[in-house]
């Protein structure tokens, strides 16, 4: 048998927890492996946010560009070559990974380690090495950021068609002829769109009544009319039933409240849902409990049920964002390295859908605020109403806030509109910081920027 190596911190997967983890670790003076499957960097900077947003970028200067004679500008026929958007978008990767890399490289105390980890007890992992060959070890503390993974739904005949994923999608070198969508959160949406703007057919099917369900109705409707004035077709309260391969491409068999429906086109993204990276990982040997989805179950210190062993990020469960990701390892750092007390309970959790125009979200929606029996006043104005977004020709959507009727604290924000998430980072901080709205409202904001709408849709609480 091989002998163990022991470490007195031992990381499952470097994405943005686990790798700013194990360096801080290591500067600590602990000894640390960190062991890595695929891909340093994770699912951010590898098949997340950072490739995502380079082709939203891509796609958004094709769409520009079509718009050009708007501005005044002429332009010939607008063509677009995948190849060289793919050629940037790994450029990019692979700088962002790069980085990382040598970080982990130049860190005293830090073994980085190339293969597949799973638990053979509470403190004992074994590695299947990517050269071959395992590798056992064992550690006093355990950190499991592993991440989560595209979902395959229940559809009869989908396991022997051809379809794409939130990864796979961003590796096509041609613009597929008619794209069927099937999910309509954030990241359906974003490549629904993107691809309608390199040049595809786009149809999004969406099972519930509502795109972006989460939010409040007046939002979905918004994008929904957004998306379909660039010449998406949006199906709502469709079920995918079946799927089939044809000698002319997919064929998807939907059912509607108008009844049976079926869908042709070239290509299909399957984007519903994410379920955790712990069927692999042995979390019996360890003891270590999960809920029914397979996500491990932790404490407001992010601890799980086995003592020394905690979980970050998405296999966690809960919002699945990079910076959360991040902000759990800020508490990890804070309680083990620093010897603090930091807890996740009641953070606050922005996060932007970068379709275009963005949609940034922070805090309470109205229909939340609602629903817990807030009392609480509501601000809304269109985008039309924003001079900044008029000399940009860029009106589409409109700007919410949820204001505490008796403090005048702002509770959340919706911005659905040019520079959403920015705007949406601005009234974060008012809140982070307990300013009132009406200091807001009547706050000196350069002119004519963004921000300086903020006076105005605050003069809308009623």
């Amino acid at each position: 048998m091989d002998p163990t190596t022991h470490y007195d911190a031992f990381v499952i997967g470097s994405g943005q927890a686990g790798g700013p983890l194990a360096g801080a670790l290591a500067n600590s003076g602990r000894r640390t492996a960190l062991v890595e499957r695929e891909h340093v960097g994770g699912t951010c900077v590898n098949e997340g946010c950072t490739p995502t947003k380079t082709m939203v970028q891509s796609a958004r200067v094709a769409h520009l560009a079509r718009r050009a004679a708007d501005y005044g500008v002429l332009t010939g026929p607008v063509d677009v070559n995948m190849e060289k958007v793919r050629r940037r978008k790994r450029a990019i990767v692979d700088a962002f990974r790069g980085g990382s890399e040598r970080r982990i490289e130049r860190t005293e105390g830090l073994d980085l380690i190339e293969g597949e980890a799973h638990f053979t007890g509470p403190k004992g992992l074994e590695i299947d090495l990517k050269g071959g060959g395992t590798q056992r070890v064992s550690a006093r503390a355990i950190f499991i950021n592993v991440g989560a993974r595209p979902a395959d739904p229940p559809i009869d005949g989908l396991q022997s068609v051809p379809h794409l994923d939130s990864t796979s999608i961003m590796e096509l070198d041609e613009v597929p002829e008619h794209l069927l969508v099937l999910g309509g959160g954030y990241v359906g949406l974003e490549f629904a769109q993107m691809f309608r703007r390199f040049g595809s057919e786009v149809t999004v099917v969406q099972r519930g009544g509502q795109l972006v369900p989460r939010e409040d109705a007046d939002v979905g409707e918004a994008v929904t009319e957004i998306l379909r004035g660039e010449g998406l077709e949006v199906m709502l309260q469709a079920d995918a039933l079946a799927v089939e391969s044809t000698t002319e491409g997919i064929k998807l068999a939907l059912r509607t409240p108008e009844g049976g429906r079926e869908l042709r086109g070239s290509h299909l993204l399957v984007a519903a849902g994410r379920p955790p990276n712990t069927d692999t990982l042995g979390l019996p040997a360890a003891g270590i409990e999960t809920d029914k989805r397979g996500f491990i179950k932790v404490n407001e210190r992010l601890e799980t049920n086995v003592d020394g062993v905690y979980a970050l990020g998405d296999v966690k469960g809960g919002p699945a964002f990079t910076h959360v990701s991040y902000d759990d390892f800020r508490v990890i750092r804070t309680n083990v390295i620093e010897g603090g007390d930091a807890t996740i309970a009641g953070r606050m959790v922005p996060y932007t859908m970068f379709i275009d125009p963005q949609l940034g979200r922070v805090g309470l929606s109205a229909g939340e605020a609602e629903r817990q029996g807030l009392n609480v006043k509501v601000a809304k104005m269109p985008m039309t109403h924003v001079a900044r977004a008029l000399e940009n020709d860029e009106t589409r959507g409109f700007m919410k806030a949820v204001v505490d009727a008796e403090t005048g604290q702002i509770l959340g924000a919706t911005i659905l509109g040019i520079e959403g998430g920015e705007i949406m980072g601005v009234l974060q901080m008012a809140m982070m910081g307990g300013v009132p709205y009406t200091a807001i409202r009547d706050g000196v904001f350069a002119h004519p920027t963004l921000t300086e709408s903020l006076n105005n849709l605050f003069a809308t609480v009623p």
